[in-house]
């Protein structure tokens, strides 16, 4: 069992940037793909990042280009550098992990993650 837990969220003007962190514990071992979800209040939870063991990346279209997410594998912690925010970018963000396929075609899945943190609130105002 891995346990999570974000970091990061607060409230932020568009335009601005924000840094969320995820400490993982646990059988860390256990997991090769870590990502990063987030939900927006009356709609359903979508991914926005994910990272495999190897360092290989994916992101949803709405954030290329602006946001990045790394790891640090001595830490055991995962981070979202989410740059030029906008407004639709408020949401609950959550870290997840888990065991994916390595072609990358479920990564974007939320229920293929047994993984998850509670959760960290991201504000963006106009």
């Amino acid at each position: 069992q891995v346990q999570l837990v974000e970091s990061g969220g607060v409230s932020a003007q568009s335009g601005g940037s924000l840094i969320l962190s995820c400490s993982a514990s646990g059988d860390t071992y256990s997991i090769n793909t870590m990502g990063w979800f987030r939900q927006a209040p009356g709609k359903e939870r979508e991914g926005v990042a994910v990272i495999d063991r190897d360092g290989r990346t994916s992101y949803a279209d709405s954030v290329k280009g602006r946001f990045t997410i790394s790891q640090d594998n001595a830490k055991n912690t995962l981070y979202l550098q989410m740059n030029s925010l906008k407004p639709d970018d408020t949401a609950m963000y959550y870290c997840a992990a888990g065991i994916l396929r390595t072609d990358g075609g479920t990564w974007f899945r939320p229920l293929m993650y047994n993984s998850w943190g509670q959760g960290t609130q991201v504000t963006v105002s106009s």
